[in-house]
């Protein structure tokens, strides 16, 4: 299953400009050295699971059942960063009782990106006139007593793939600069149909195809805690603008960790939800097997309000799973009695920052208190799964970007198009190979979710790198950026299993650290309900970076 890294290198040596040039051998090397390791696991000679066919694990153990508590309405801000920093729930609560109204939120949050955006550089396009005639449109539907949900007068943000009729799309590439939306895509539309105001479409890197959001066409996104740090990728604007006070939430993609990297470096919460439970339909696509749309917010009790207007079954979704949706908010009863707790033994915590890994076993410590039942569990074939996503994602993206490689190939930025060339020449073996490794380390993740609720590991082994920065040491060892990014997070993009990132401290730099939480299928009010739990107990979540002090 050998791939010709010399044809490729030497392909893209002609091709690239002087100042990436030495990036080239070291780039594909690595892929290489990625996809030999893929190689060295044997799977059973069966069917390339192409497609999720999801048995039915068993049922979640919900506590005591009991009504969620009622949130109580908090007292109506004294500044416009106060208003900004609201969570999505608490504004709604506010716009439902008359104290704040939906053309104020949105004039808050629009003055907030004026002021902001020209240095984290989190949107490409904002929205300005036509979110302040939605904000109006809202107001006065819910004056005439028509309130549509916690969603309605709310601003939000979508990723710059996210089409929106009459606005530019651009996927972050010069490719698309020009591009404007016919029409919206199914996610934008559920949105506006819950009443959501959208106001701005937000940075990412090029094509949704990186962790760093460092972008050639559009400069770099930067991190709201240290704008000289990336905010991670590839929904990098999505995370900074929610970190920044800008907006209330925001929709991203996930392929191999686009939602929960940039939540963890940013300190926000990203959820990833079951594959087939969000439509995709309109979005522009990645890797058709493992991309997956969701939301990042200040809490999991705001994404659980997002995922309730946008999951569920869409026949223009040839992945889109028709299973039963909702109750998500009230799921969250705040009560972790009975719930068992898996803790990776294996693989999660190798590798790993000291700083993260303190945070995390702290963040267990905080969940058992609450009274989950904590087990340490191994996860056999694990330290497979990124180089089967790997393969995968090169391979899937390569076939869907060739048309537009062969037209544009010098519109691309280099970083993207290096890895296109790459996946041209994987081979169909190498491909199906992946995918029935993919099978197999599945099966035995739900098999582990049958002894457990739900597992509990880190979101990313390190904070954020620094704008520019190729290399990161952990335990005096150096390993690229994106690789080590990506370690926790792709593997469940390969399994197609619920997984949320949510803040549990800082590091000594005053970065912020993520944990991550993942459960079964179809699950994620489970998932929800331990990360607002855990929300409940700690006050990571409510803290603000420097940029919402200035």
């Amino acid at each position: 299953m050998s791939i010709p890294t010399e044809e490729v290198i030497s392909r893209l040596m002609a091709a690239a400009p002087p100042e990436v040039a030495a990036q080239v051998r070291p780039l594909v090397e690595g892929l290489g050295r990625t996809l030999e390791r893929l190689s060295e696991l044997e799977v059973p000679d069966q069917e390339p699971a192409t497609v999720f066919v999801w048995p039915r694990p068993p049922e979640a153990q919900p506590g005591p059942a009991r009504t969620p508590p009622t949130q109580p309405a908090p007292p109506r801000p004294q500044s416009p960063t106060d208003l900004c920093y609201l969570s999505l729930m608490e504004a709604a609560e506010l716009i439902r009782t008359g104290e704040v109204s939906p053309v104020e939120l949105v004039r808050a949050v629009l003055a907030r990106a004026e002021g902001l955006n020209p240095r984290l550089n989190a949107f490409i396009t904002l929205m300005p006139e036509e979110a302040l005639a939605a904000a109006r449109a809202a107001e006065a539907e819910i004056l005439a007593g028509n309130w549509r949900g916690p969603l309605h007068g709310i601003p939000l943000s979508v990723k710059d793939i996210f089409p929106v009729a009459g606005v530019r799309n651009t996927a972050g590439s010069r490719v698309f600069a020009d591009q404007v939306a016919p029409a919206d895509c199914e996610v934008v539309r559920r949105l506006k149909g819950a009443g959501a105001v959208i106001f701005g479409k937000n940075h990412l890197h090029e094509f949704a195809y990186g962790v760093t959001s460092h972008n050639p066409h559009f400069g770099p996104a930067r991190n709201p805690w240290n704008p000289d740090h990336i905010p991670g990728g590839s929904s990098g604007g999505s995370a900074a603008a929610v970190a920044a006070g800008i907006g209330y939430g925001s929709m991203g993609s996930d392929t191999g960790g686009s939602i929960r990297i940039p939540a963890a470096l940013c300190g926000v919460s990203g959820l990833k939800p079951t594959y087939g439970r969000v439509s995709r339909a309109g979005v522009f696509p990645l890797a058709w097997s493992l991309d997956h749309c969701g939301p990042l917010a200040r809490t999991a009790r705001d994404l659980a309000a997002i995922l309730e207007a946008v999951a569920g079954f869409d026949s223009a979704d040839p992945a889109s799973a028709r299973v039963p949706v909702g109750g998500y908010l009230a799921a969250l009863t705040g009560d972790l009695r009975g719930l068992r707790l898996g803790v990776a033994a294996n693989f999660f915590f190798d590798d790993v920052s000291p700083e993260v890994e303190r945070a995390v076993r702290e963040a267990v410590k905080v969940l058992a208190g609450l009274g989950a039942e904590v087990r340490e569990v191994a996860l056999p074939f694990i330290e497979y799964a990124g180089p089967a996503a790997t393969a995968i994602s090169l391979a899937e993206a390569a076939a869907l970007h060739r048309p537009l490689l062969a037209e544009r190939a010098p519109d691309y930025g280099f970083d993207v198009r290096a890895r296109l060339e790459f996946g041209l020449e994987i081979p169909a073996a190498v491909y199906l190979h992946a995918q029935r490794a993919r099978r197999l380390i599945l099966d035995r993740l739900l098999e582990v979710l049958w002894e457990v609720d739900v597992l509990v590991v880190p979101a990313t082994p390190v904070t954020a790198p620094g704008l520019g920065q190729a290399r990161v040491e952990i335990n005096g060892r150096e390993y690229d950026v994106r690789s080590t990014l990506t370690r926790f997070s792709s593997p469940f993009n390969l399994t197609g299993l619920p997984a949320l990132a949510i803040p549990c401290g800082f590091d000594g730099r005053g970065l912020p650290i993520g944990l991550q939480v993942i459960g079964r299928p179809f699950d994620e009010g489970t998932v929800l309900r331990v990360g607002d739990a855990y929300q409940r107990a700690t006050d990571w979540h409510r803290r603000r970076p420097p940029a919402a002090r200035e």
